[in-house]
């Protein structure tokens, strides 16, 4: 949940940023990518702790 938010954040800021400096647009997507992958560690997690109730 908390990595959706995160990723909401970063992609209103990603476009404000890139209309004014197109050279950020390689970080923006680094960091989009970062709380993508928090949220697979997350969803894995999610899996491991159900698979074992």
């Amino acid at each position: 949940m908390a990595s959706s938010l995160a990723l909401r954040e970063i992609a209103r800021a990603g476009f404000a940023a890139s209309a004014e400096k197109p050279e950020l647009a390689v970080w923006i997507v680094v960091m989009g990518g970062l709380a993508e992958g928090i949220a697979i560690y997350g969803l894995l997690v999610a899996i491991i702790i159900l698979g074992k109730i």
